[in-house]
């Protein structure tokens, strides 16, 4: 729904015209645009951006403003000082054949020695309305009765964008009158866009502190009852789609792209849903004969602490699975090798070489549990929990017994034992320990802690989790207990020596000597750069 077209644009241009003259020897005309090039004395030059979409709109509505030319030296041509966006987007519509060369321009002729004040004058003295001002008027628009669709194309922009406009228009009047004067910046008026409700926008600014009035702190306060689809493990197990299809609520940042703006108000379905999907594993790992099968979804580490581990023993892989491990094997450490070794690899190249060793580990460890495998007084007392691990992916926790449970295994291995004229207890299978001493655990355990820290330098996946859990216990669990981590930028391979003096030549300690020699190689000399 537009109130005019292009050519009825020009038509009242072509009339203005005819009124011959203007101010200050200025003079109105009509120009072939084929005769129209920009001048050099154009003082803007910068901002020739978003043509297309000018483009569109001039198809649209029309030239709504004259350009400003001078007579060129040629005689014939005219030199544009003000309106070069404009004549780049009338050039544009001749390239795609929705105007002709010889459309006649509404242009401005200015005298040759007022050319580049004519041209400073249309840019200092205008000045470009408040992005509020638009969020406004476009919602004037559909208010009016103009589909989004008119509006999108009237102004060459997306319906994406005109719907972003509009929920940026519905935010809090009190919020947007800030956002005028500079005490609310756009992106925190985004994320509170995320709920149409007034009064919960005002609560989450202007009750919460200004360190917690981030875009990303506001938008979490706003979603705190809701599940994130990007975010959370059971939204990633289950699907977005699987969750709408069931009638599932969804709540949509506009801001963010579709994964990442998505956020799911009904967590029950979606725990219903995890657990239906999970129903034929469930099936399946009952068949391995243990005696309970629970389906806990967001199974916590303090849920499966209550229960005890069974012991389980660990058989020779056959000879097709020992082939098949040595060459799985064979494919990680391949991959690991171009990860180290070629430095020019890029971040996506990277990525994928990670993604990869990712799966081959999956694999290897799906052969691990099937070599894993628990006495059948173990299985008539034990059970298996199926759940949902971080990553959004199916994790089964087998081997598990409750207090009672332990103490019949207990009682029948015992029975077990008098029968044959022994007394066994549950465990008495592993051969007992020999004590060690004290200098020698010292020392087992700096080999065991160089390892570590080894493996930690080649996950750096891994060392980020360590990380973001020691300072989430500190930060926020309030949490000062033992920690199996540092995080002091300290070396611990001097103290490591004094327990242990040949770990300087350990496989471990060779490896973390080589991380750091190449990253000292690569950091700057100077400790500020």
């Amino acid at each position: 729904m537009n109130t005019m077209t292009l050519s009825e644009t020009t038509a009242i241009a072509a009339a203005a015209a005819s009124a011959s003259t203007c101010a200050a020897g200025q003079e109105r005309r009509l120009v072939a645009l084929s005769l129209l090039r920009p001048s050099s004395r154009n003082v803007r030059r910068s901002g020739g951006t978003s043509i297309p979409e000018l483009a569109a709109s001039i198809a649209r509505v029309g030239l709504l403003h004259n350009l400003a030319v001078v007579q060129n030296v040629d005689g014939e041509r005219f030199d544009v000082v003000a309106g070069r966006r404009r004549l780049a987007a009338l050039k544009l519509l001749v390239k795609r054949r929705k105007l002709a060369k010889d459309f006649e321009v509404p242009c401005l002729l200015v005298p040759d020695d007022a050319a580049r004040t004519v041209s400073l004058t249309e840019n200092v003295q205008r000045e470009a309305m408040h992005p509020a001002d638009q969020f406004e008027a476009f919602a004037a628009l559909v208010a009016e009765g103009h589909p989004v669709e008119d509006i999108a194309a009237d102004f060459g922009v997306s319906p994406l964008v005109v719907q972003r406009r509009l929920k940026l228009a519905n935010v809090s009047p009190r919020l947007l009158a800030d956002y005028r004067v500079d005490a609310v910046t756009l992106d925190q008026l985004m994320a509170l866009a995320i709920t149409d409700d007034h009064a919960a926008q005002e609560a989450a600014f202007y009750d919460s502190p200004q360190w917690q009035r981030s875009p990303d702190a506001l938008r979490d306060h706003l979603t705190q009852d809701e599940l994130s689809a990007a975010g959370d493990a059971l939204a990633r197990f289950v699907g977005l789609d699987v969750y709408e299809a069931a009638g599932g609520a969804v709540r949509r940042d506009l801001f963010s792209d579709e994964q990442q703006g998505a956020y799911l108000a009904d967590p029950a379905l979606l725990d219903r849903l995890a657990r239906d999907k999970l129903a034929d594993l469930v099936e399946q790992v009952r068949k391995e004969g243990w005696a309970w099968i629970d389906v806990v979804p967001r199974a916590t580490h303090a849920e499966l602490h209550v229960f005890q581990r069974a012991r389980r023993e660990r058989r020779q892989p056959t000879k097709a699975e020992a082939k098949r491990i040595a060459k799985l094997e064979a494919e990680q450490q391949a991959l690991q090798d171009r990860l180290d070794d070629e430095a020019d690899v890029s971040d996506e190249d990277a990525q994928g070489l990670q993604d990869q060793l990712d799966a081959l580990g999956g694999q290897l460890d799906a052969i691990d549990q099937s070599l894993t495998i628990y006495a059948s007084e173990v299985l008539a007392q034990a059970g298996a929990v199926v759940a949902v691990d971080h990553a959004g992916g199916i994790v089964v926790h087998r081997g598990l017994m409750r207090g009672e449970q332990v103490q019949k295994l207990r009682e029948r291995v015992k029975g077990a034992g008098r029968a044959t004229g022994g007394d066994a207890e549950v465990g008495d299978a592993e051969p007992p320990k020999a004590g060690l001493s004290e200098k020698l655990v010292r020392r087992l355990s700096a080999h065991r802690t160089a390892a570590l820290q080894a493996e930690v330098a080649c996950h750096p996946q891994i060392a980020l989790v360590l990380l973001v859990h020691h300072l989430a216990r500190r930060v926020i669990c309030n949490g000062y207990e033992g920690s199996p981590i540092s995080i002091s930028a300290t070396s611990h391979v001097d103290g490591l020596v004094t327990h242990a003096p040949d770990i300087v030549e350990a496989p471990a300690a060779l490896g973390l000597r080589e991380v750091r020699e190449a990253w000292a190689e690569r950091l700057p000399d100077d400790p500020d750069a």
